[in-house]
């Protein structure tokens, strides 16, 4: 065991401080103009998007100097309180945001923003009610439209949408949005935020951090698309749900259309051609299946996706209309065992070993927002062009967008439910179990210190796997459910991962990500960085599933790696944090080929997934094969 290197990752002295004059090459394009203009919503897509992003009014307050608190639209002289303007969907923390202020427990940010009743689509007689819609909001929020309170949201990394239409009037309309954030100093879902932050951790982020924009539908619209691929029988499952009256099924009073195409979307959002229709079906119902003649299977070397376009309408209505298109893949994901008897994780019934790379999704400008869209394509395709097939995303949700475009890229995905829970005994739930492996692996009533021992926690967890999964179930990319990581809030695993397999039956499960494991789920799941890479042991799980046909779980490094390369110009502090620090960009290149190599003779031992530390160097962390800035790969070479 490398115990240098081990120590140094325990010693290192916190919340250092953080240059913020670290630009990305999208820097200047995310200050000028409306950022984040593409429609967020993929799979779910309309052609009604009003954006609301850009500059909005904004103010930081004590709750005693608190612009208003209570449950009514503030006094108009109370708007010249607002302190400038900052840039959404950016953090006022970062950057970008033009603020570069910290939220703290206690404060208040408040948003402010007006809009034109003309700004507003000319076709609202066919559209009678308008959404509101917030892509994630850090941590909990009340909305105020005109005066009245519009409705209110709890928890940071995931959507939410509020119907503001009889909230509207002709002229100005005003939002106004009250938002706090307790960070580390609640039991919420805060990933790898620290208000001192350092080391593993990083600067705390509030308030919005992903679009918020608008929409109009009809009276009666397709609210959620819920799309299951049946690899073996060749079809997909369309599960629509409707809005209100008449969303039954079967129903005389509307009529739905189905068509699916190849999709034909370049990377820029505009149709290279007329799409061929390969399926067709008019129906009252809302769950049906449509068969794919010779349909294309989906695989990272050739991510070939479909496009389901619905037409929904009342039957007595001419015009009354909504229209939608998602999208999909045919695939699936097992764990099979081979000739040698190993479990394998196998995709479209083939094995494939995911050979993955950790991602959490920092940025020096935007912190947890990239500053652009081109940005997070140009992290996904770096990590194709390393050779990787994989991404775990850790401790985050990203927009959307990045889902699909890992769908359209052909990247897998394993994704981490987002960790919460009180504060943690970090000797117990890291450094003892990296130091002595048999800690981690021991009895588990050693997770004494995991920060859920609030029940309104364990619900919290329940609440947010379960929205986690309805999410993003519908990207083609997932592969893997990861439920928790390192001990950081875990509780009753079993049951935990019980609780994910009846919500999502297609895909694998990491129920225990580094130590602490229960037997549970799909893997054998471990992390190394400070000893020699050996195969993990595989046993049993105790859940069968229809995706798990061997009972057996399948072996998996699942963090490794961390080679820690500071570039002069490319960091942000001035400490280095990783797990094995070089000197110079060859030894970075002959470690990093070396660990594939020991990577790959494990294959024929039986392991299936590996994930190394990490996409970008973040603040102290200097252990990404991209600096922070992202203008150096240091596979290259050349700086």
């Amino acid at each position: 065991m490398k115990i240098f290197d081990a120590v140094k990752t325990i010693s290192l002295k916190k919340d250092s401080p953080v240059s913020h004059n670290l630009q990305t090459p999208w820097t200047s394009q995310a200050m000028s103009g409306t950022p984040w203009r593409e429609y967020p919503r993929p799979q779910l897509k309309r052609d009604c998007f009003i954006s609301l992003n850009g500059p909005w009014d904004y103010a930081i307050t004590t709750e005693a100097q608190a612009v208003q608190s209570c449950d009514s639209w503030p006094a108009p002289d109370s708007l010249s309180r607002f302190q400038g303007k900052i840039r959404v969907p950016f953090s006022p923390e970062s950057p970008l945001s033009s603020v570069s202020r910290q939220l703290l427990p206690g404060q208040t940010l408040w948003y402010g923003r007006s809009f034109q009743l003309y700004d507003l689509p000319e076709h609202r007689q066919l559209r009678n009610r308008l959404f509101l819609h917030f892509g994630a909001v850090d941590e909990r929020c009340r909305i105020f439209v005109n005066g009245h309170m519009a409705g209110t949201h709890q928890g940071g990394y995931l959507p939410f949408s509020l119907e503001i239409t009889d909230l509207i009037q002709e002229g100005e309309n005003r939002i106004l949005l009250q938002c706090q954030d307790d960070s580390d100093q609640s039991f919420h879902s805060r990933g790898k935020q620290m208000l001192k932050r350092g080391g593993m951790f990083y600067t705390a982020q509030s308030g919005i951090w992903q679009t918020v924009w608008m929409e109009w539908v009809p009276e009666l619209f397709i609210e959620k698309v819920t799309l299951t691929p049946h690899f073996d029988e060749g079809r997909i499952k369309v599960q629509i749900s409707l809005n209100g009256p008449g969303s039954g099924s079967p129903s005389p009073d509307f009529l739905l259309t189905a068509q699916i195409s190849a999709q034909t979307e370049s990377a820029d959002g505009h149709a290279d051609d007329e799409p061929k229709i390969l399926a067709h079906l008019s129906t009252d119902q809302t769950d049906f299946s449509l068969v794919i003649p010779h349909f294309v299977p989906w695989t990272p070397d050739n991510p070939f996706l479909y496009d389901l376009h619905l037409t929904l309408r009342r039957k007595l209505s001419k015009t009354e209309q909504d229209k939608v298109t998602a999208y999909f893949a045919m695939r699936c994901f097992t764990v099979e065992q081979d000739q040698a008897g190993y479990a394998r994780l196998c995709l479209n019934h083939r094995p494939l070993f995911h050979n993955g790379v950790l991602d959490q999704g920092y940025w020096p400008d935007g912190l947890y927002t990239a500053p652009c869209d081109e940005a997070m394509i140009y992290d996904i395709q770096s990590m194709k062009k390393a050779g990787f097939n994989m991404i775990r995303k850790h401790c985050k949700i990203e927009p959307l967008r990045w889902y699909y475009h890992c769908d359209r890229l052909g990247m897998l995905v394993w994704q981490d439910m987002v960790n919460g829970g009180a504060s943690y005994d970090m000797k117990s739930l890291c450094y003892l179990p990296t130091v002595l492996p048999a800690y981690g692996s021991g009895p588990h009533d050693r997770l004494r210190a995991t920060g859920r021992a609030e029940p309104d926690s364990r619900r919290e967890w329940y609440r947010e796997c379960r929205d986690t999964i309805a999410l993003l179930y519908n990207s083609p990319c997932i592969a893997v459910w990861v439920l928790f990581n390192e001990g950081w809030g875990q509780f009753d695993t079993e049951k935990a991962a019980g609780f994910a397999r009846r919500l999502d039956s297609t895909r694998i499960i990491d129920a225990a990500s580094g130590w602490f494991d229960h037997g549970t789920g799909d893997l054998k799941s471990v992390h190394n960085y400070f000893r020699r890479l050996t195969c993990p042991s595989t046993s049993s799980t105790t859940q069968k599933s229809p995706v798990n046909r061997t009972g057996i779980r399948a072996a998996a490094i699942t963090e490794y790696g961390g080679l820690a390369l500071p570039l002069p110009g490319h960091v942000s502090t001035d400490q280095v944090y990783g797990y094995r620090n070089l000197k110079s960009p060859s030894q970075f290149q002959q470690r990093f080929a070396q660990l594939k190599a020991d990577i790959q003779a494990l294959q024929s031992v039986g392991l299936s997934a590996a994930v190394y530390t990490q996409v970008s160097d973040i603040e102290d962390e200097t252990n990404g094969i991209l600096t922070y800035d992202r203008r150096v790969n240091k596979l290259d070479g050349a700086l």
